[in-house]
């Protein structure tokens, strides 16, 4: 997807124009994939842009830093707040953004000592992920043959840019066929996530998804709709799924930043059929809550 030149980038403390914003060819990560990142939106709400769990999504960049042992020369306050600058300074009412921290020029080699981490703040518009037409109707999905990463070999808890490599096989395999996403099982065969976005069940209305030990990130739209189908009195429950379970479960849908909550209308050429009661439901709340609409969600958004 290509995408939209807007007019400045934070980096290193401070905001730098788009075209001047650049790194080293023999920057670290770009050989290693020695980065952590985030994917965070900002909603329009009648009050100008809100960005939706900025904290929540700070305090995870700083977590895959953690287990990648890197040190982030910035406290996450800091970050927030440039955050909420880089926002601001390309006046953009509704975005996406994409923080990243990474290990930078200056040596080369696996041991990275000595090698400063650089972080840059961008911030662009786009739309949903998997197109509005899959929000409002459901996607084709197809199961890889590729793997997820086994998290005791590269950790599924961290959001770092080489671990994505893994995501990217498998986003060209389905399209290739046809399809719009890929579900990926772990190593043990147990449903792991979509190529980008964690994945629900519903079954004789209960929500299932898979728990982080089977792969699964530990997103933050995922943790949302936990928390919006608890309040609407769904029971939830984290479990191991096998591709059968997805194959007749009643519902299934996609969550994440960039997809925001997308139905899956049909699996390995198995009809799923058109979104459920369930599922229009809980886009109906997510929805309104991003917007500023739901009091009981407020605290999720933080105005620029």
């Amino acid at each position: 997807m290509a995408i939209p030149e807007v007019e400045k980038i934070w980096m290193d403390g401070k905001l730098v124009d788009w075209k001047d914003a650049k790194v080293h060819v023999l920057t670290h990560a770009l050989h290693y994939g020695s980065g952590v990142f985030e994917g965070i939106r900002a909603y329009e709400n009648g009050n100008g842009p809100a960005v939706f769990r900025l904290t929540d999504h700070i305090k995870r960049l700083f977590r895959s830093a953690d287990i990648y042992k890197m040190k982030i020369p910035y406290s996450l306050k800091d970050l927030v707040n440039a955050t909420k600058e880089t926002v601001k300074a390309n006046k953009l009412k509704s975005c996406y953004i994409r923080p990243i921290a990474f290990r930078g020029y200056g040596g080369m080699g696996l041991y990275p000592e000595g090698i400063d981490v650089n972080v840059t703040i961008a911030a662009w518009p786009w739309g949903a992920y998997l197109g509005e037409e899959g929000i409002k109707n459901g996607v084709r999905v197809k199961i890889s043959s590729f793997r997820r990463n086994n998290p005791n070999s590269i950790p599924t808890a961290a959001k770092a840019t080489g671990q994505y490599l893994n995501s990217i096989l498998a986003k060209i395999e389905v399209i290739s066929a046809g399809y719009d996403e890929a579900v990926l099982l772990g190593q043990d065969g147990f449903v792991a996530d979509g190529s980008g976005e964690n994945i629900f069940a519903v079954k004789g209305g209960i929500i299932y998804t898979p728990p982080t030990s089977a792969g699964a990130l530990e997103g933050i739209t995922r943790a949302s709709i936990i928390d919006i189908a608890g309040g609407k009195g769904y029971e939830v429950k984290e479990a191991n799924l096998v591709r059968s379970d997805l194959y007749l479960a009643d519902e299934l849908f996609f969550t994440g930043t960039a997809a925001e909550i997308v139905p899956i209308k049909e699996i390995d050429d198995r009809e799923i059929g058109p979104p459920g009661k369930i599922t229009k439901a809980l886009q109906e709340t997510f929805f309104k809550a991003i917007k500023g609409e739901e009091s009981k969600y407020s605290d999720w958004l933080e105005q620029v």
